[in-house]
């Protein structure tokens, strides 16, 4: 990527010393450096969100493709360039006073020079002056607002021009290809089956999110595991909201052991685990130590360079016997003012090392919202699917169920995973879904899905 600033629309003095050099139209010169004619998100480098034409106004929405018009095709006007709405022909991104406005392509306040600031984020700069597109700054205590403005150059002005068609490339060979190039099937509140043992109060016992025990899901293909324990005198157990009249609970330990045992008989595979986490940093490690062999298997990328060096290869994790990843959704800071952190004993903090999209798609039945934004998106924290670094890049989970496990519902939304996860989700973070959560992965074949994720690099 390139690292210098660079403003392509070239005027003035900087388009004559191109002609003079290169023998180049102003324009041409242009169009060699900007990005190139299409369509594209306009996407912010802070919240992730996408410019959308809100009825006049350009608001900052959830990504969902072009159902609210988010979509903008770049072309050349002049010197500059214009965005136009890709489902409202004439109707342009412009800027009215300090607001960000829809207005006609011609107009003046509709151009825009395209910096570029490195590390693929670009500034919309209004022509002949410092003013640039940018979001509104954050009030305490609320989210960013939705109206977009002009202001100054600062971050809030950094963006994301994120192509609508991305450019793709074939899956590396399997001896070069990266954690972070991966995707695996994920099995949301895996415990939930009804097979290895009560989860819940009987009347949620109705509707398990899984309808195979741990063991059937590891022999199916099921990779990724997203559990939720809480806290009992018996230890860590596994349980929905509550543990309270559950019967024949079942324990972390032995869902654990499950896998680790798993490992040992597949020497080539690989497991993670994502905990929804209500318990004491000293009774998780407790349980963990209870499982015969999982410090043997037991990955810590915090110990092994990763933040420095980029994942590394599934064949190196293999040959290193570094095959099984827990994650929590628990607070570090939490965990420091106890004395005692997760980490310490090889449990990673989830939202140091992952982005993950929202959770739920809507209720068991009725219509779906395929939107694709940040779990992590509210008043008291910013974590945006787009977050990345170099080289490297975090894990992105991508939840695709719904509030009620209802099997006809998680048969006709997994049917369409591989739709959902391409057009809405792959843009929305700027990268392909490592870990693709879904509730009942036996119907409407999401392992297919996957498999067709596991053909190519985004």
């Amino acid at each position: 990527m390139r690292t210098s600033r660079t403003l392509f629309a070239v005027a003035g003095a900087l388009a004559a010393v191109a002609v003079a050099s290169a023998g180049a139209l102003p324009t041409q010169a242009a169009s060699a450096a900007a990005p190139p004619g299409g369509v594209y998100y306009v996407q912010s480098a802070v919240t992730g969100l996408n410019a959308s034409a809100a009825a006049g106004a350009v608001e900052q929405h959830r990504p969902k493709g072009n159902e609210d018009h988010q979509q903008w095709t770049l072309r050349e006007a002049g010197s500059a360039y214009v965005l136009e709405d890709a489902a409202a022909a004439g109707a342009c991104l412009g800027r009215s006073g300090g607001a960000a406005r829809t207005m006609g392509c011609a107009v003046s306040d509709a151009a825009w020079e395209v910096v570029d600031i490195g590390d693929d984020r670009y500034q919309l700069k209004a022509p002949g002056a410092e003013s640039y597109l940018t979001v509104g700054a954050r009030p305490s205590g609320q989210n960013y607002p939705a109206q977009l403005g002009v202001g100054g150059s600062g971050t809030l002005a950094e963006w994301y021009l994120t192509p609508v068609g991305p450019v793709t490339d074939p899956m590396p060979p399997a001896d070069q290809r990266t954690l972070d190039e991966m995707s695996f099937l994920t099995a949301h509140n895996a415990y939930a089956n009804g097979v290895d043992g009560g989860f819940a109060p009987p009347f949620i016992n109705l509707a398990p999110n899984q309808n195979r025990g741990i063991d059937q899901q590891l022999a199916d293909g099921v990779r990724g595991f997203q559990l939720d324990i809480h806290q009992t005198t018996d230890g860590a157990i596994l349980c929905h909201n509550s543990c309270t009249l559950v019967s024949r609970p079942v324990a972390l330990w032995v869902d654990l052991q499950r896998m680790v045992d798993f490992l040992a008989a597949n020497p080539d595979q690989f497991v993670t685990v994502f905990l929804e986490d209500y318990v004491d940093p000293a009774v998780l490690r407790s349980e963990i130590q209870r499982v015969a062999g999982l410090s043997d298997v037991l990955y810590r990328p915090n110990l092994t360079g990763v933040r420095e060096n980029g994942w590394p290869t599934m064949a190196r994790l293999v040959a290193d016997n570094d095959r099984l990843l827990i994650f929590s959704d628990h607070s570090r800071s939490a965990d420091e003012a106890a004395g005692l952190t997760r980490e310490s004993f090889g449990v990673l903090y989830q939202r140091e090392w992952t982005v993950e999209n929202y959770w739920s798609m809507g209720p068991g039945i009725g219509t779906s919202d395929w939107s694709c934004y940040s779990r992590w998106y509210d008043a008291g924290t910013n974590i945006p699917l787009t977050r990345t670094g170099s080289p490297f890049r975090p894990l992105y989970v991508m939840n695709h169920f719904r509030d009620v496990p209802v099997e006809g519902t998680a048969r006709t939304d997994n049917e369409r995973l591989l739709n959902r996860a391409q057009r809405f989700c792959q843009p929305a973070a700027r990268k392909k879904p490592n870990f693709v959560a879904v509730d009942r992965y036996d119907v409407g074949n999401p392992g297919g899905a996957v498999g067709t994720l596991n053909t190519y690099t985004y």
